[in-house]
């Protein structure tokens, strides 16, 4: 048995997944723009990470755009029977790789039958509506209108589960009066708490909560107190926060993504990584200091 196994399984939607999951972002080339610098160890990643256990993949088909989509239906076609490939539309590339929105009930369409064409499927398993924000994350305001196109798609069969990301709680209670929502997908990790009450709210309502970039937005002074961490235990600091994150509550899935199989393996390991008392003390100053 691989450690991913150890992670423990979440539904997602009507299917349980283990909770350390594959983020496939990084799998495109720089600035997850145009090809991958080395196309056949991309394509190892995504049939290691299946091999080691992993059966949640997270992507778009604006990663690239639509290369890592392709890498996905050429690495793991036909798709193992308790895969679950989770998408997300709302955004395009522009020709200089800028991220722009695309948010229009036309683009919305267009992004579901991208992802569907580009990962060789009839159903999308769970599609996430990205929700652009501003440039430091979530804000406020209503999706009504571009979640009622997600979920016309749902009742065509092209979808069959939906989640958010990038949104706040307030768009998160809105989003559940309209339809069914499967998981959030928002930045969140040990000193990046913004989200800490939502996490709790949504894991009494079993939904999923998948929190991205686990390193992000860390001081010097945090990093450097989460290497100590993760130097007592003999681990990385990626394995650290990933097993912290798995600690944090029930519903989190993760989604650490790499395109190394080496790192990977690290990433996978986490769900064996034992945090003992003394270190989640130690990294609950760390996540302290950073709200003083």
């Amino acid at each position: 048995m691989s450690s991913t196994h150890q992670s423990g399984t979440f539904l997602l939607g009507d299917r349980q997944v283990r909770r350390l999951g594959y983020g496939a972002m990084q799998l495109a080339g720089p600035g997850v723009f145009g090809p991958p610098r080395d196309r056949d160890a991309a394509l190892a990643v995504l049939r290691e990470a299946v091999a080691q256990g992993v059966n949640h993949i997270d992507t778009s088909d604006f990663y690239g755009p639509h290369i890592t989509n392709q890498l996905i239906r050429e690495a793991l076609a036909p798709y193992p029977d308790d895969l679950v490939i989770v998408t997300k539309i709302g955004a395009r590339r522009g020709d200089d790789a800028s991220w722009l929105p695309a948010e229009s009930p036309d683009e919305l369409r267009q992004g579901v039958h991208d992802n569907l064409r580009n990962l060789g499927l009839d159903a999308l398993d769970v599609v996430n509506l990205r929700i652009m924000g501003n440039i430091h994350g979530p804000s406020e305001g209503s999706i009504e209108e571009r979640l009622t196109v997600l979920a016309e798609l749902q009742q065509q069969g092209l979808v069959r589960h939906i989640g958010l990301s990038n949104v706040t709680a307030t768009q998160v209670a809105e989003a559940r009066g309209i339809c069914e929502i499967v998981c959030v997908q928002n930045q969140y990790n040990l000193v990046h708490r913004d989200d800490d009450a939502l996490i709790d709210d949504l894991a009494r309502d079993r939904i999923a909560y998948v929190p991205f970039f686990p390193l992000g937005g860390f001081t010097p002074l945090q990093s450097s107190a989460l290497s100590d961490v993760a130097q007592q235990l003999g681990a990385t600091p990626m394995q650290v926060a990933l097993a912290w994150l798995l600690r944090r509550a029930p519903n989190i899935l993760l989604i650490p993504g790499t395109s190394s199989v080496g790192h990977l393996r690290e990433n996978l390991a986490a769900a064996a990584l034992d945090l003992p008392a003394d270190a989640m003390q130690a990294l609950e100053h760390v996540a302290a200091a950073s709200a003083a």
